[in-house]
């Protein structure tokens, strides 16, 4: 028996659930967006009106004033869309108790065992959650449904605002096949300009790829897309109460200023590394492998990855690995806006093992001592928070006295 999975996306949500109180703008272009000042200047969310003129998610303030000099900015209230994202799964969970959220606006529903409950009909429970949720929370909908989570994500991208698009067993290469690769669930800039490179455009070119040739070109993800693009995605909607596994732990930030010099990056990466590392060892988790993502002023990303010789949860090895990436990524004076290093390949704590020979055994009672600086660090912490005490490379760059 197929599935029946349906996708919902809320429209334009931080928009709209700003729009709730703010009637007086539901008839002109609004964007929400960060704080200027504190250098988060770019586009969160815009409602339709703004998308009319080009508005696009995440460019600039300065770029969406220059398409619409009349845009309304909104400061955002992430409390108050966490609220209304729960209030929306709470109605989705009246319908099924597979509710697999993804993101604060998006969900999957299989309603494959519960469907019959509600009429039978995929497209008109479809068009009844888009009403209730309406009348309900003032807030539209776009739902897809189809027999995977893949196409049910198409579908709801398909036509917006406030629509159903039904992907079937018996339509789904007419409306699937002639889209945009782009369009595809994970197939990000980097993968489509690969594609690009070897003639796939659409869904359905890469569906027509040889499944060995993918494989070659992009390793596991490959043969993932060659399943998506044909219709063989079996990947079961979980429960939004079911514990998933971490698949990696990371943080960012955006500096006040650019950092120019190597001891200003070596400083920032070392305060991530410290977030990243104390929230490992929370979690009872080692990373084998670090990523390291480098943000110009012009919102260029640049990112590295690589696997660590052992795995590890402490503050100076996620440093020493980070730095290595950055300086395959970026010389000074190159002026950089932002970092975020990642711990990746994650692995729980029974399972991290390193393997010792004769050149690293003499470094085991060095890191034996690093573990239990780092412990106490985090029982200083929590009794005391968590910026009672510092590791030494996280410490702001200090200014040389001038010489006399």
């Amino acid at each position: 028996m197929d599935r029946v999975i349906l996708h919902c996306d809320l429209n334009c949500f931080y928009a709209s659930v700003e729009l709730l109180n703010r009637p007086d703008l539901r008839a002109v272009p609004v964007a929400v967006c960060g704080d200027p000042s504190s250098r988060h200047g770019i586009i969160l969310a815009k409602n339709e009106h703004a998308k009319r003129f080009g508005v696009q998610t995440a460019e600039t303030i300065w770029q969406a004033k220059k398409k619409c000099p009349d845009l309304v900015l909104l400061p955002p209230h992430h409390k108050l869309y966490r609220e209304y994202s729960h209030k929306v799964n709470d109605v989705y969970d009246q319908y099924t108790d597979l509710v697999e959220p993804f993101g604060i606006d998006e969900s999957w529903l299989d309603v494959t065992h519960t469907l019959h409950l509600f009429g039978g009909d995929a497209r008109l429970l479809a068009d009844a959650l888009r009403e209730r949720l309406r009348r309900e929370l003032g807030l539209t909908l776009s739902v897809g449904v189809s027999f995977n989570k893949v196409f049910a994500k198409l579908g709801s991208d398909y036509k917006k605002p406030d629509a159903t698009t039904v992907i079937s067993r018996e339509n789904w290469r007419d409306i699937v096949w002639p889209l945009p690769v782009g369009d595809l669930l994970y197939v990000g800039g980097a993968a489509r300009k690969l594609l690009r490179q070897y003639g796939v455009e659409t869904i359905g070119q890469l569906a027509a790829c040889k499944p060995d040739s993918l494989e070659n070109l992009m390793g596991k993800m490959g043969t993932q897309l060659y399943e998506y693009a044909n219709g063989l995605d079996r990947e079961p909607v979980r429960s939004r109460y079911d514990a998933e596994p971490v698949k990696s732990v990371g943080n960012g930030t955006t500096f006040p200023q650019n950092l120019t010099t190597r001891s200003q990056v070596q400083t920032g990466i070392a305060v991530l590394a410290d977030s990243v590392a104390t929230r490992l060892r929370q979690e009872g988790l080692y990373a084998g492998g670090i990523q390291v993502t480098v943000r110009d002023p012009q919102f260029r990303d640049r990112s590295r990855q690589r696997q660590l010789s052992a795995p590890t949860h402490l503050i100076r090895d996620l440093t020493d690995a980070a730095m290595e990436l950055v300086d395959t990524l970026w010389a000074p004076p190159a002026p950089i806006r932002a970092l975020t290093v990642t711990a990746i390949h994650l692995v729980q704590e029974g399972e991290a093992y390193e393997q010792v020979d004769l050149f690293t055994a003499s470094a085991a009672p060095k890191k034996e001592k690093q573990e239990k600086l780092e412990a106490a660090m985090d029982r200083i912490r929590g009794k005391y928070g968590g910026r009672a005490i510092v590791f030494g490379a996280a410490q702001p760059e200090k200014k040389e006295d001038p010489l006399p």
